[in-house]
């Protein structure tokens, strides 16, 4: 992977070296420049993920520097060093497209804190979702700032037909599927086909948050609002003015914040915590669950009036297990993309695997394939990967996942090879009749017995109907009394 790169524009030599250490021992690349024209000379020839800008410096001041660094059409997060710190300063820069800005002196953790941040903000936003064409993915679609929706069944048909439909209408967007089936992705591929793309795209993940802490850091808040608010904090719905805010687990958030954002929704307001003022906000929402909303409406638990603000549109994702003929096209793009970033030869995967993938239910869905295929790509260092690099449960015969040690597919297979010749040798004629209703009559039996008698448990662990079981158990019957 390679380094990320930040610009330093300052024209204080001591404050640029102790920052050009401080990133180099996080492992990142830094290029220094001493004023604001030879910044936007640097700009010009190669692209960064980071600017950090000093506001006063000779020539041009940072506020100035920043305007012309968005006017070039720079995507790159900037933040905004100053020794001033009162709140007209941060606005305006904010104003201006800043991400953040900085209090000089730094503290070191708030310095660490809010680059992370920015440079998370920034792989969101260059990190391209292209929609799926006739092609395999090519190696220029899998590298580390292109991602790709695989999947050519009629379900994922209908979502890409919806993205095209509604990315560049500015109307909010609820996605809705299980946990692993791409919901982020989706967003993402909306924000990059929108007319928003070349603002910004923050993604906030609404059960990683604590509560107590959710309000301030969607809305932000002044200086003094609590102890130890000793700044102007900028929250993630004021600094996506103009951009894309996508909103996960939404079901997670707190009826007192639905309210607010209900807020922002209808009239594009919200205030600060601790502030009253009154700001404004031109923000893109998208929002995704995996909750179903219309029962927590029922239930009380989430606002239905903000249910119907977020669900202009809908865009909902099946799971993997509902559209396995995608697997194959998934299975091949994960081996071309992990054999890439591993730099690792390109695998093929044998048909015994390529089944089983296809068999298992994916219960953490895209999500889980694609773990699977990057460890079997990792582990794997022959020219096949085989059953012994993937990492999944095999099923039992009533669908369940079996636990470590239970006896799977493979070696029951191996099993029944090693005695069906004898049983082929000591039969007579009609042998494969007698082996059919010899297996099936003692399948029955087993599974009455493991399930005390109960026959809607056997039929379901049989994998057939209770009709069906009821009907071979009379034939059966009939059998044994004609005997």
């Amino acid at each position: 992977m390679t380094m990320e790169k930040i610009l330093l524009i300052d024209d204080d030599e001591g404050l640029t070296h102790f920052l050009s250490r401080f990133f180099k021992r996080k492992g990142y690349e830094v290029t220094a420049c001493a004023s604001g024209q030879a910044a936007l000379a640097a700009i010009a020839g190669q692209s960064f993920d980071l600017i950090m800008l000093d506001y006063k410096m000779p020539g041009m001041n940072g506020l100035e520097a920043l305007k012309k660094i968005k006017a070039a059409q720079v995507k790159t997060p900037v933040i905004l060093m100053t020794a001033y710190a009162n709140t007209d300063t941060a606005i305006e820069a904010m104003k201006r497209g800043a991400y953040d800005y900085l209090v000089k002196p730094f503290e070191r953790q708030e310095l660490s804190r809010i680059v992370s941040e920015a440079l998370l903000l920034n792989r969101q936003m260059k990190e391209t979702v292209n929609l799926p064409d006739s092609r395999m993915p090519t190696a220029d679609k899998v590298g580390k700032r292109v991602l790709q929706i695989v999947g050519q069944s009629k379900r994922m048909q209908e979502v890409y037909k919806l993205i095209g439909q509604i990315a560049e209408k500015d109307v909010s967007v609820l996605i809705s599927g299980e946990s692993g089936t791409g919901k982020e992705l989706v967003a993402r591929a909306i924000y990059h086909h929108s007319r928003r793309k070349d603002k910004p795209f923050i993604a906030i993940n609404c059960a990683a948050i604590p509560e107590n802490l959710f309000e301030s850091e969607l809305f932000g808040y002044e200086r003094g609002a609590f102890t130890g608010a000793g700044r102007t904090y900028i929250g993630k719905i004021e600094r996506c003015d103009g951009g894309t805010c996508f909103l996960d687990e939404i079901g997670d958030m707190s009826m007192a914040l639905q309210a607010k954002l209900l807020r922002v929704l209808q009239e594009g307001e919200f205030e600060r915590l601790g502030g009253s003022q009154t700001l404004k906000a031109d923000v893109r929402l998208i929002a995704a669950t995996n909750k179903d909303l219309t029962q927590e409406v029922q239930r009380g638990r989430f606002r239905e009036d903000l249910y119907w603000r977020l669900k202009v549109i809908g865009v909902e994702l099946p799971p993997l297990r509902e559209r396995v003929e995608d697997i194959p096209a998934l299975v091949d793009y994960f081996l071309l993309r992990f054999s890439m970033e591993y730099a690792k030869p390109m695998r093929q995967v044998s048909q015994v695997v390529l089944d089983r993938l296809r068999a298992h239910p994916w219960p953490g869905n895209v999500r889980e394939l694609e773990n699977c295929m990057r460890r079997a790509i990792l582990l794997c260092s022959g020219d096949i990967i085989t059953m012994e690099h993937i990492d999944i449960a095999s099923p039992q015969a009533n669908g369940q996942e079996t636990s470590p040690g239970q006896p799977s597919m493979e070696s029951l297979k191996e099993k029944l090879q090693q005695i069906i010749p004898e049983i082929l040798r000591l039969s007579k004629e009609g042998a494969h009749a007698n082996i059919i209703e010899m297996v099936e009559e003692l399948l029955i039996a087993k599974a009455l017995e493991l399930c005390d008698q109960n026959q809607v448990k056997a039929a379901r662990m049989l994998g057939i109907s209770r009709n069906t079981l009821r009907h071979r158990l009379k034939k059966l019957e009939e059998k044994i009394i004609g005997s």
